[in-house]
């Protein structure tokens, strides 16, 4: 299974809300972006917070300013006028001071959250090929789009809401006792009342809106692949005059993402009504509750000036209160998107944890026996043939001289992973130094299913595989039937999987680089880009088949492994180039794994393992090779 067809597999079927689910998610999320207390986006949080205490105090006396200069023209006090304007000016540049460095810190925040969080999931995608794993068969879609746009979504929207929600506790506080200063208890009643009523008719409002933000997230990464795909792809679209198709296909994705757009869109409608109906409908309230002192009689001792100064100064107080709760209100459609991408990554992190898990579990029978050196050689005498039945009758002689194991499959039952097909039983051999073993098979029997299983890609369903020789580059080398390359440089491309070192290493290896370009016939590369230029192309875009695949082989030249697994690795490759390939993989000592349809190969192995596509291998000696003369 390809990760292409994995994309579009696997659909979220759990209606997600802002429930107990997002809650233990959001918190697993929370120990990454904060690991420790006293780490350095903690601090900034600290000071983000005293920076938005400041901020109320700051507000609230440049409140009392319209009441202060109500109180100075009332009165015609000029020096007074003037101290109210130096004040006000000071306290103008202070909170723009103040706003503008909330916002520095908010957006810094942004920024080491996203860096926390993607370290973190790199740390469990990377680690031992499980970026396969979930990409081939994990049951999340588009692990790419939630590392990279979920991520940075959910940073941004927790960065918008972060210093409100930490700051609200204390100024809602501060405010309510002062406004029962002004209005008695029957002034924060009706706040807190209004403010109740309009987060249980949010928190109802809110819940399809996070449901239909993962779902909306789910169908752009569907979109954006399929783009990404005819963007990969396209020269063999093109062959096959397939734009209407494809044209058909990607609007179809496109119709998927704009229906549930439409779908979002409707269910915000409400919820946007509700917030703005709570504000606006906050900036009369303030007026409402200040009419029960004003006809009470609470304030007709008052002059009209002095009344004018409490009305002003009042109705701040109970303004501000209100607006501090209708600025919770309004963060409702901000959260609701925040828990959205909240499930995202936390789906992600638990489907990440799951299969490092069972990779933990499944291969804690693969080991690694390299140190043990008085292990590593061993007189072999016969060769069992078996054809899956385990027929000890059945033996050929070959003469062997002593020989080092590389690799033993022991008793090996295999078949894909999440699927009950059985691709071999049973099966047995070694990897043996100087033995070259040839796979062959009709397509699908389970070639290039073996050499998974070999690299530690897929499980086996019983049995093991014992590695006498490290898993690293220049012991164990795999050449897959699709070349990859990375992005990087020439040098970068030949040295992969090993990374390159500052400033690169010339010498010996200059000399041996330019030695296997030429000897494949890739110096043409070699003068368009240099060894160590940058290029910001796409190698896949530039290479011919053939050319990918000769480089592969600049690669494994380069490492000179032990024992080199080559997937159809010369298909794309003519007889004669394919023939001086295999002469210098000899020459270099490296014993091959291969796998193939060509009748070609067969010169360049001593064994054939053939599969039969039911459960069943023989394993029997090629003896036309051209390497037994001198082999024996």
């Amino acid at each position: 299974m390809s990760p292409e067809r994995s994309t579009f597999k696997h659909k979220n079927k759990t209606k997600l809300e802002f429930d107990l689910v997002f809650f233990k998610r959001f918190l697993k999320i929370a120990t990454v972006v904060f690991p420790k207390w006293n780490s350095g986006n903690v601090l900034l949080c600290i000071l983000l917070l005293c920076l938005g205490l400041l901020e109320q105090v700051v507000i609230f006396n440049i409140g009392y300013i319209p009441s202060k200069y109500y109180k100075v023209f009332g009165t015609k006090d000029s020096n007074g006028f003037k101290e109210v304007t130096i004040l006000a000016a000071i306290l103008i540049l202070s909170i723009s001071f103040i706003k503008s460095t909330i916002l520095y810190i908010t957006s810094l925040l942004e920024i080491i959250w996203r860096a926390n969080i993607t370290y973190s999931l790199h740390r469990l995608y990377f680690k031992d090929a499980v970026y396969y794993n979930i990409n081939c068969f994990g049951k999340v879609d588009n692990p790419d789009q939630r590392i990279t746009q979920d991520v940075e979504r959910f940073c941004f929207y927790l960065s918008t809401i972060f210093a409100p929600l930490i700051i609200a506790p204390f100024t809602i506080g501060y405010y309510l006792y002062k406004c029962v200063q002004s209005t008695t208890y029957l002034g924060p009643v009706g706040v807190i009342s209004f403010f109740i009523v309009a987060t249980i008719i949010n928190k109802i409002l809110m819940s399809p809106v996070v449901n239909l933000v993962f779902k909306k997230k789910e169908r752009e990464g569907n979109f954006r692949f399929k783009h990404m795909q005819i963007r990969m792809y396209s020269e063999s679209a093109a062959f096959y005059k397939s734009g209407d198709i494809e044209k058909n296909k990607t609007n179809n994705q496109l119709l998927s993402l704009l229906k549930i757009s439409q779908k979002l869109v409707l269910r915000e409608y409400p919820l946007d009504f509700c917030i703005n109906l709570s504000n606006y409908f906050g900036s009369i309230l303030s007026y409402l509750l200040l009419a029960i002192p004003i006809f009470g009689g609470l304030y007709d001792s008052m002059s009209s000036v002095d009344l004018s100064a409490k009305i002003s100064s009042t109705s701040f107080v109970i303004m501000y209160l209100i607006n501090n709760f209708t600025k919770l209100i309004d963060l409702a459609a901000n959260v609701a998107r925040m828990a959205g991408n909240a499930h995202r990554i936390g789906e992600i992190m638990e489907e990440l944890g799951k299969i490092k898990a069972e990779k933990e579990t499944t291969y804690h029978f693969i080991e690694n026996e390299s140190i043990r050196r008085e292990d590593n050689t061993f007189h072999l005498n016969t060769l069992l043939v078996n054809s899956g039945d385990n027929d000890p009758d059945c033996q050929i002689a070959i003469n062997e001289t002593r020989r080092q194991k590389a690799v033993t499959v022991d008793n090996l039952t295999y078949g894909p992973p999440q699927c009950r097909d059985i691709l071999c039983r049973n099966l047995k051999f070694n990897v043996e130094l100087n033995t070259n073993i040839l796979i062959t098979g009709d397509s699908g029997c389970g070639k290039s299913s073996l050499l998974r299983v070999l690299a530690n890609l897929w499980p086996p369903v019983t049995g093991k595989v014992l590695y006498h020789i490290p898993e690293r580059p220049h012991h164990m080398l795999f050449l897959p039937q699709k070349p990859y390359f990375s992005d990087g440089s020439l040098r970068q491309q030949i040295i992969f999987p090993v990374e390159d070192v500052e400033p690169p290493v010339v010498s010996i290896d200059e000399d041996r680089i330019h030695q296997y370009l030429e000897f494949v016939g890739l110096t043409n590369i070699l003068d368009r880009v240099g060894m160590d230029t940058e290029t910001d192309w796409n190698w896949y875009d530039e290479l011919s088949p053939g050319e990918m695949q000769r480089l592969s082989f600049v690669r494994l030249f380069y490492h000179q492994p032990k024992v080199a697994a080559l997937d159809e690795a010369t298909s794309q490759i003519g007889l004669e180039a394919e023939q001086k390939i295999y002469l210098k993989c000899k020459e270099l000592g490296i014993t091959l794994v291969s796998v193939g349809h060509r009748e070609s190969l067969r010169q360049f192995h001593h064994i054939e393992l053939h599969l039969d596509g039911k459960g069943g291998w023989t394993l029997q000696p090629i003896t036309d090779n051209i390497f037994m003369q001198s082999d024996v």
